[in-house]
């Protein structure tokens, strides 16, 4: 019986001995190079990962176009640089720059001036050389809903930004900083265009307020009931004298230097060029609300109300009013150019008017009406 458990003991002894062995040479033959094909059993082999040498370099993601910064030969390319940069800069409602493009393309003239003899004193690139070393810029404020919009109220009835119930462009259309204003462009296109974007022309008295820091009532601005050409004497002889950056004027601070074409005797799209600044190139021609270019660079259309019921805010429109100097208006000073002085009655019509007055230094901005916040945020009057 001994015997036996020795044999059965040496022969399981053997046995373990053999597998061990054999374990050992299957390990030794997998770690060797084979083209043998993977067992049924093991996980289907992967293709060899290349060294990070012999990949190919990844080409790098080109910007997001931002600003186009061209000198456009045609109209055409005018036109297309200036959607391009307003797809790009500008937070614009669905379907806006369509009814836009639409607009311009009904006019043979609506754009940045006649290309071909246009010649801006200033360029993009050095417009905002300027912006970037003027630390203090007053910055758009978010609760009017669009880029590059400010608000407007009266500090004096202890109202503030989070009060307002309207807001103004800061910048001539199109309404972006370092670009040029739009110019030859009637007032029933200037309407048409602010409502594309879900805004409207400004009323003239928004307007000065916007220069002046302060937005009075209708009922202070306006004198409802007389003639057109009666409110418009009445409001000027009792007008504030005040400017965009303060109680003196100063021309030098504004956009004013530019030199007419020299063969510009009336205006005329070939002989006329629009020779506009860049908007925000002059950071003191500003009002305190953080609205630019009130005096100098392109004069601007509004909508006069001659009845309550004509006011922006009340859905209507009335006559059309011409505000703010032009920017040859350091040689050329036809008319006084403080925040509140109403011209009278030049080129006079209904803002709808499809042959409403145009001209190569005339452009536009808008103004939005929003709701006031529910709950005022602590912002110490203008934004």
């Amino acid at each position: 019986m001994k015997q036996r458990r020795a044999v059965f003991a040496l022969g399981v002894s053997i046995i373990v001995l053999a597998s061990v062995v054999a374990g050992r040479r299957f390990a030794a033959r997998s770690t060797r190079p084979t083209a043998s094909a993977p067992s049924a059993r093991s996980e289907p082999k992967l293709p060899p990962v290349p060294s990070s040498s012999a990949l190919p370099p990844i080409p790098p993601r080109p910007p997001r176009p931002s600003y186009l910064d061209t000198t456009a030969t045609t109209l055409v390319e005018q036109r297309s640089a200036l959607f391009t940069n307003m797809q790009n800069q500008l937070d614009l409602p669905a379907g806006a720059l369509d009814k836009i493009e639409a607009i311009f393309a009904a006019s043979n003239y609506l754009g940045q001036g006649e290309p071909k003899i246009t010649k801006h004193p200033m360029t993009r690139a050095e417009c905002r050389a300027i912006r970037e070393k003027t630390p203090d810029l007053h910055p758009e404020d978010a609760r009017c809903g669009a880029r590059y919009m400010v608000p407007l109220f009266d500090p004096a009835r202890g109202e503030s930004a989070s009060t307002a119930n309207v807001c103004i462009d800061q910048f001539e259309f199109p309404n972006i900083p370092c670009e040029y204003p739009v110019t030859w462009v009637r007032s029933s296109e200037a309407a048409q265009i602010c409502e594309a974007q879900g805004k409207r022309l400004c009323d003239a008295h928004e307007w000065e307020g916007a220069c002046a820091g302060a937005l009075h009532t209708p009922e202070v601005d306006y004198t409802f009931g007389e003639r057109r050409i009666m409110q418009e004497y009445l409001h000027n002889k009792t007008r504030e004298l005040i400017w965009a950056y303060g109680p003196k004027a100063d021309q030098k601070k504004c956009a004013t230097m530019s030199h007419k074409s020299s063969e510009c005797y009336t205006p005329d799209w070939g002989i006329c060029g629009s020779n506009t600044y860049p908007a925000g190139a002059f950071p003191e021609c500003v009002s305190s609300f953080g609205v630019f270019d009130q005096h100098g660079n392109a004069a601007e259309h509004m909508n006069l109300p001659v009845k309550p019921e004509q006011l922006g805010k009340n859905g209507g429109v009335g006559e059309t009013e011409m505000k703010g100097s032009w920017f040859i208006f350091a040689s050329e000073a036809v008319h006084p150019d403080d925040c509140r002085w109403r011209a009278l009655m030049w080129h006079a019509g209904p803002i709808r008017a499809l042959d409403s007055h145009r001209n190569y230094h005339l452009g536009f901005r808008c103004c939005k009406d929003v709701r006031p916040s529910e709950s005022p945020k602590a912002d110490g009057g203008s934004p």
